[in-house]
């Protein structure tokens, strides 16, 4: 499933994994993806932001939207949530539509922008509203991330 992932894509998904093991949830959601995300490529989402925001500031207002559980060992096989496996699915199109041979992060951070979630069983993501009301638009994240491409 992962093998169109860079590396650093397989990461953020690595540490997902790993901070579900720590709050003891049943499935890797959204928040997850992005609290792994910030541990593979914090600089990513600094750049992006407006100078008066923290990448500290988000990961605390994260943390405070999940609850705690047991810890889970992570030799446990812990699934995708639905919402989980749309943002990838959204990272992949972002890829694409890019045109960009693999899946990165910045693709991953894409697919937790994306505004679809409302539709998604009457559920609002986390991330996304987090994000937006943090200075962090799609349109813009999108139009930043092409031309950084294509300066490289």
């Amino acid at each position: 499933m992962f093998e169109r992932y860079t590396v650093n894509a397989q990461r953020v998904i690595f540490f997902a994994r790993y901070e579900v093991s720590e709050r003891g949830s049943s499935s890797i959601e959204p928040e997850h993806l992005l609290l792994g995300l910030f541990r593979e490529n914090k600089a990513l989402i600094q750049g992006l932001l407006p100078a008066n925001v923290s990448t500290e500031m988000i990961r605390q207002q994260v943390e405070a939207s999940l609850t705690k559980g047991e810890w889970i060992p992570t030799a446990v096989e812990i699934p995708l949530s639905q919402m989980s496996e749309r943002v990838l699915e959204y990272a992949q199109e972002e890829s694409e539509n890019l045109k960009h041979g693999q899946v990165g992060p910045e693709h991953l951070l894409l697919g937790l922008l994306r505004p679809q979630w409302s539709s998604f069983r009457g559920k609002d993501s986390i991330p996304e509203r987090i994000l937006r009301e943090n200075g962090l638009e799609v349109a813009e994240v999108r139009r930043r991330i092409r031309s950084e491409k294509e300066r490289k």
